[in-house]
């Protein structure tokens, strides 16, 4: 439990700033500065960063994240990603945490050990998502949620991206990745409806890149580590 940020490179620095930079300016350009949103934006990018480098701070600041964003979600009724967050990404992230500091390899610097998934728990992560989905999808429908489909699939990415996070595995970053991509499509529809919702698209593209910087980090120490 050190400070994160003394360990952070060159590179993570210019990345965490830039980041930082254009997201103040989408929210400056888009003529209304949300408090909320810039305040969990900034977070869940410093958490991206923190998560590239494998410290157990970066599920700490995402449980955080979780429940701004559930609140964010709730202003659009996207229950999806309410539920999502708040009753799956949030527990799972509280878990991670254990998870991390269990496994951290090395105590000095806080960086949690890799692990490499089986087959056999490939397996049981795909029937655990199918189930969600159906589960979700059903509730969602019922409850009228805008854009049903893309926030199923929100769900599902979602679910993945959390749990190989708990995993402690390498692929964590492309399942966030590809939640990035859905949440990107979904406030692009809520922005045509309201355009004060611009900067949370913005911010889910600062997001995909960091995410993408994770993974490379971690396929490099998992090859090191190996």
């Amino acid at each position: 439990m050190n400070n994160p940020f003394k360990r952070m490179t060159k590179r993570e620095w210019a990345l965490w700033f830039v980041s930082i930079a254009i997201v103040v300016m989408s929210n400056i350009m888009a003529g209304r500065v949300d408090a909320l949103t810039l305040t969990a934006t900034c977070i869940g990018v410093t958490s991206l960063i923190f998560a590239a480098q494998g410290n157990v701070w970066a599920p700490i600041l995402m449980t955080i994240f979780c429940i701004q964003y559930a609140i964010i979600s709730y202003r659009f009724r996207y229950w999806g990603e309410i539920f999502t967050y708040l009753f799956m990404s949030l527990p799972m992230s509280v878990w991670s945490i254990v998870t991390w500091l269990k496994n951290a390899r090395n105590s000095s610097d806080g960086t949690v050990e890799i692990r490499k998934i089986t087959r056999k728990g490939a397996g049981v992560l795909v029937l655990c998502n199918v189930a969600v989905t159906i589960a979700f999808y059903i509730l969602l429908k019922k409850l009228n949620t805008p854009n049903l489909i893309f926030s199923t699939i929100s769900v599902v990415t979602s679910f993945f991206a959390a749990s190989l996070t708990m995993l402690r595995s390498s692929y964590y970053a492309l399942g966030y990745a590809s939640n990035d991509i859905v949440l990107i499509i979904l406030w692009i529809l809520a922005s045509i409806k309201d355009p004060g919702y611009i900067p949370v698209v913005v911010n889910f593209l600062i997001f995909f890149l960091n995410d993408m910087y994770g993974f490379i980090c971690w396929k490099k120490r998992e090859t090191a580590q190996c």
